[in-house]
């Protein structure tokens, strides 16, 4: 690594294209930024050879993260020292962290994924990268077994969105169908309950759900602006609304996903 790239190298200037969703559709790559979500990055690396394809890091950068370096070279990841304004073009925050690393996507089909699922968190049309990489880091602190995105749904592999999953995007399958039709149909294939959460619920989140909840679940949550599209609401074996005792109007989309994927962590027992 004796050789500091700058943001004119053509590595660099491939990498930074990664900050467009068309590019990312392209390559099948994404971008990582910081120290956290690497270690995630190079110890997926370690298992599935080839997940992580570049690593760049600042000198400064390199000289306190030793171990992540030699490990990242251990699983036949390409590093190299870049400038700060290198690593700058390849990130959309103020204040970059010095490391950035190119990933491939996890390409899991959702048919394989949730064949043997006993919960997942599904995001219909869920348009907000900070909810969705949230909501995701969520899922992954509950022991879900996967995350499904579908309709209008944001890239899960938008950089915001992975800055906000905090590495878990590298712990459990993240999957996109963009058909509603065959998201569900993936779902009923897995033999999971559809459970839908809404405001407007006919069943009240708490002991009448223990039954239902404790089979095999995916709970569907919609953005905050729109909720759950009507068909997919339709289409749900159950309506569930979280109970809101003050007098708050609703619950953040975060928020609504830990409380609905803990009830069916008690419910399974798990």
């Amino acid at each position: 690594m004796s050789e500091v790239l700058t943001e004119r190298t053509p590595r660099v200037a491939a990498a930074r294209k990664l900050l467009r969703r068309a590019a990312r559709e392209d390559t099948g790559r994404f971008l990582v930024e910081g120290v956290r979500p690497a270690y995630d990055a190079v110890a997926r690396a370690e298992a599935t050879p080839g997940a992580v394809v570049d690593l760049f890091v600042t000198e400064a950068v390199a000289d306190r993260e030793r171990d992540l370096l030699i490990r990242a070279r251990a699983a036949d990841i390409r590093t190299a020292l870049v400038t700060e304004k290198a690593v700058a073009t390849l990130t959309d925050t103020v204040h970059p962290q010095g490391l950035v690393l190119v990933c491939r996507r996890d390409e899991s089909e959702p048919a394989a994924a949730l064949a043997h699922a006993r919960l997942v968190a599904v995001l219909a049309g869920v348009a907000d990268p900070g909810n969705a990489g949230t909501v995701i880091r969520t899922a992954d602190a509950a022991g879900a077994d996967a995350v499904l995105l579908t309709g209008d749904a944001v890239d899960p592999y938008n950089p915001k969105c992975v800055r906000a999953s905090m590495g878990s995007l590298f712990h459990l399958p993240v999957l996109r169908e963009r058909s509603v039709e065959a998201a569900l149909g993936a779902l009923r294939a897995a033999r999971l309950a559809v459970v839908v959460a809404d405001g407007e619920g006919e069943t009240e989140l708490g002991p009448a759900t223990d039954e239902l909840l404790a089979r095999p679940t995916a709970w569907v949550l919609g953005s905050e602006a729109h909720g759950v599209p009507d068909d997919l609401a339709a289409a749900a074996d159950a309506r569930v609304r979280v109970p809101i005792r003050g007098r708050a109007e609703s619950l953040n989309l975060a928020t609504a996903a830990a409380v609905c994927l803990y009830a069916s962590v008690r419910a399974q027992g798990r």
